[in-house]
C-alpha cells in the first residue's frame, strides 16, 4: 500500500487534500472563535504553511527559464517545415484556427455560467509580477500596454517575472536561430538538453506539490472556504464537458466538412492512438501510433511526417481550452476582477502557452503559470488544479492527438 502511495502523485495529492480538510474540520469544531480568528499568527500554522512557501518559491525560480527554453525548442522542432512554405503555412494556420475555437469555446461557456464563489478576498499577488492594467478597454490602449510589457530586456523580464516579454523574445530568437543556423546545428541539441534538464527539475518540484496542497487546502478550509471541493468537482465536470464537445463535435465536424470522411470511419481509424493518448497522457509518446493511423486513413507520408510531429508540439486544443476555463475559475475563486484586458490576456496566453506545453503528463502546468501571471492571478492557485488535473489530462491529451490526426487529413486534402 505504501509503495502504491509513494508511486502515485495523484493519490498523494488527494490524500494531502483530504488530510488538510479533516484537520481543518477538527480545528474549526474544537477551537474557540478567538483562536480561529488569530490562527494565522500561530507558530504551528506558519510552520505548516512552509510547504506552500517552498513550492511556490521554487516554481517562481524556474518559471521564466522554463517557458523560454520550452518555446525555443518548440520553434526549433518546426525547422523542417519552414522550407515547405505552402505546407507550413497551411499547417500552422489550421492549428491556430482550431486552438482559437477551443479557447473561445472555453471562455464563452465560462463567462455565460454563474460566477464561482470566491474562497478569499485577499489576493496574494506574487512578488515582482507585472500585471496589465485596465485603464481603457480600447484596442489601441490594450495594444500599447501589451507592447510596453513585451518589448523589454529579456534578462530584466526573467528577473521581474514578465512572462509576456519572455514569450516574445523566445519567438524572436527561436526564429532567428532557424534562419541563421542549419537544422542539425549543435546549438539546438544544447537547447534540447537544457530544456530536458529544466523539465526534470520541474518534475522534481512537482513532487513537493502534496505539501503545497495540504497547506493551501488547510488555509482555505479554516478560512471558511468549505465549498472548495464541491466547486472543484463542478469545475472538473465543466472542463470534461467542454473537452468532449470539442473532441466529439467540433473537430469531427471540421473533418467531415473539409475532407468528406465519415465520422464512423474517422473514429474507427483513430481508436488506437486515442487509447494510447488516454493511457499515457502524452502526445509525444503517441506520435508513432498517430502517424501509422493517419497513413492508414489515406494521409500521404510526406504530409503526416510533417504535420503530426509539429502537432505534438504546437497543437494543444484540449490544453488551451483547459487553461482558459481554469484561469477564469481561479480568478473568481481568488477574487480577481477580470476586466476586458484580463480576458484578452487569458485568450492570448492560453493559445501561446499551449504551443510550448511539453507533450508529457501534466505538461500544461508550465503553461498554466504563464496564463495565471499574465492575468494577475496568484501563482499558488495552480496547486489547487493539481488535485484534479491528472484525470482531466488524460481526456484533453486524447483530444490533442485527435486534433493532430484530423489536421493531417485536412492538410493532405488541401495539398492534393
Amino acid at each position: 500500500m505504501w509503495n502504491k502511495i509513494r508511486g502515485s502523485l495523484p493519490l498523494q495529492l488527494m490524500l494531502a487534500a483530504l488530510a488538510a480538510w479533516l484537520l481543518a474540520t477538527g480545528i474549526s469544531q474544537f477551537s474557540a472563535a478567538d483562536t480561529l480568528a488569530n490562527i494565522h499568527q500561530q507558530s504551528w500554522f506558519q510552520f505548516l504553511m512552509l510547504g506552500k512557501t517552498v513550492y511556490i518559491g521554487l516554481l517562481k525560480m524556474v518559471v521564466g527559464i522554463m517557458v523560454m527554453l520550452s518555446l525555443i525548442e518548440g520553434i526549433s522542432n518546426i525547422g523542417a517545415i519552414t522550407k515547405l512554405k505552402t505546407l507550413g503555412k497551411r499547417t500552422l494556420g489550421f492549428y491556430v484556427f482550431t486552438t482559437t475555437i477551443a479557447v473561445s469555446l472555453g471562455l464563452g461557456a465560462s463567462l455565460m455560467l454563474p460566477a464561482w464563489q470566491p474562497l478569499t478576498q485577499a489576493v496574494p499577488l506574487a512578488d515582482g509580477t507585472s500585471l496589465i492594467e485596465s485603464e481603457a478597454a480600447s484596442g489601441g490602449a490594450i495594444a500599447a500596454k501589451m507592447l510596453q510589457m513585451a518589448l523589454v530586456n529579456p534578462v530584466a523580464a526573467i528577473a521581474n517575472g514578465n512572462l509576456l516579454a519572455i514569450v516574445v523574445f523566445s519567438f524572436m530568437i527561436g526564429i532567428s536561430l532557424l534562419i541563421a543556423l542549419p537544422q542539425q546545428h549543435v546549438l539546438f541539441e544544447v537547447i534540447r538538453g537544457l530544456n530536458k534538464g529544466i523539465n526534470t527539475l520541474v518534475s522534481g518540484i512537482i513532487r513537493l506539490s502534496p505539501l503545497a496542497i495540504f497547506a493551501i487546502i488547510l488555509e482555505f478550509s479554516i478560512g471558511g472556504s468549505e465549498t472548495l471541493f464541491s466547486q472543484l468537482a463542478l469545475f472538473a465536470l465543466l472542463v470534461f464537458g467542454l473537452t468532449m464537445l470539442h473532441g466529439l463535435v467540433v473537430l469531427p465536424s471540421l473533418a467531415k466538412l473539409i475532407t468528406g470522411i465519415s465520422i464512423r470511419t474517422l473514429f474507427k481509424g483513430i481508436t488506437a492512438p486515442l487509447a494510447m493518448a488516454f493511457a499515457t497522457s502524452s502526445s509525444a509518446a503517441t506520435l508513432p501510433l498517430s502517424m501509422k493511423s493517419a497513413e492508414e486513413l489515406g494521409v500521404t507520408p510526406a504530409t503526416s511526417s510533417v504535420v503530426l510531429p509539429l502537432g505534438s508540439v504546437m497543437n494543444m486544443d484540449g490544453t488551451a481550452l483547459f487553461e482558459g476555463v481554469a484561469a477564469i475559475f481561479l480568478a473568481q475563486l481568488f477574487g480577481v476582477d477580470l476586466t476586458t484586458t484580463g480576458l484578452i490576456m487569458i485568450f492570448v496566453m492560453a493559445m501561446v502557452s499551449s504551443i510550448g506545453a511539453p507533450g508529457m503528463p501534466s505538461g500544461s502546468m508550465s503553461g498554466m503559470q504563464l496564463v495565471l501571471l499574465a492575468a494577475g492571478i496568484p501563482l499558488e492557485a495552480i496547486a489547487i488544479l493539481l488535485i484534479i488535473e491528472r484525470p482531466l489530462d488524460t481526456f484533453r491529451t486524447a483530444v490533442n492527438v485527435e486534433g493532430d490526426i484530423i489536421a493531417a487529413l485536412v492538410i493532405d486534402k488541401w495539398q492534393k
